[in-house]
C-alpha cells in the first residue's frame, strides 16, 4: 500500500509524537493513500522545498481500524478526538477512514450550541468527495512502514492546486449553508 505525507521536510524516520492529540484519529503519523489529496494539503514555505513523501505500508499482523464510509462510529471518533476525551482506539496499530472536512470545528461548534443534532452533523460532513486517511498509530506499525522515496513539488502546480482547492471549499460551504439555513427556518416556524 503506497502512502504519501506532504511537508517541509523528508521524513525516512516518522515520529509518532509529533501530531496533535486532538486530530481526527488521534495522536499518530497522518499519511493518504490517494496521492491527488495529499497535494492539496500542500503547502508553500518562502525558504524550504514542499516536500511529497512516498511510504509502503504492510498491514500484516498490524491490529488495523478501518471506519467504512463516513457514519455514526466514525463520527463519534473524530468528535471524542476533536475534544480531547481519550482515545478509545489508541490499543489499534493504524487507523483508516475518510478526513473530516476542514470546517469541522465549526461545525462541532454549531453542535454544542444546540442549533443542530449528531444526526444532521453527519449528513453535513457527508457532504462533498471523501478521501481517506491512514494515521500510523504504534511503535509496531511505524516498523512496518518503508520509506520509498521523496519528490520536491512545483510551487506553481501548488499554486494551481490551490486555487482548486478554494473553488471545492466555496461549494461545499455553500451546501452546508444551505443545509443550516433550512434548520433554522424549521425551527422558526
Amino acid at each position: 500500500m503506497y502512502l504519501y505525507h506532504v511537508g517541509f521536510e523528508i521524513i525516512k524516520d516518522i515520529d509518532l509524537k509529533y501530531g496533535r492529540k486532538n486530530a481526527d484519529f488521534g495522536q499518530g503519523f497522518y499519511l493518504s493513500s490517494d496521492l491527488d489529496f495529499s497535494k492539496k494539503w500542500a503547502r508553500i514555505s518562502k525558504n524550504k522545498d514542499t516536500i511529497l513523501n512516498i511510504y509502503d505500508l504492510d498491514l500484516t499482523d498490524l491490529k488495523v481500524l478501518n471506519f467504512n464510509g463516513r457514519n455514526e462510529d466514525w463520527f463519534n471518533y473524530i468528535y471524542k478526538n476533536r475534544n480531547n476525551y481519550e482515545d478509545m482506539y489508541k490499543d489499534y496499530d493504524v487507523v483508516i477512514g475518510s478526513i473530516a472536512n476542514d470546517t469541522i470545528f465549526d461545525l462541532y461548534g454549531i453542535l454544542t450550541s444546540g442549533l443542530i443534532n449528531n444526526n444532521i452533523a453527519l449528513k453535513i460532513l457527508s457532504v462533498g468527495p471523501s478521501y481517506t486517511q491512514i494515521v500510523i498509530k504504534s511503535e509496531k506499525a511505524k516498523l512496518k512502514l518503508k520509506f520509498i522515496k521523496y519528490e520536491i513539488l512545483n510551487k506553481d502546480d501548488i499554486l494551481k492546486t490551490k486555487k482548486e482547492v478554494k473553488k471545492d471549499e466555496e461549494e461545499y460551504q455553500n451546501i452546508v449553508f444551505s443545509m443550516l439555513d433550512d434548520k433554522i427556518k424549521n425551527l422558526i416556524n
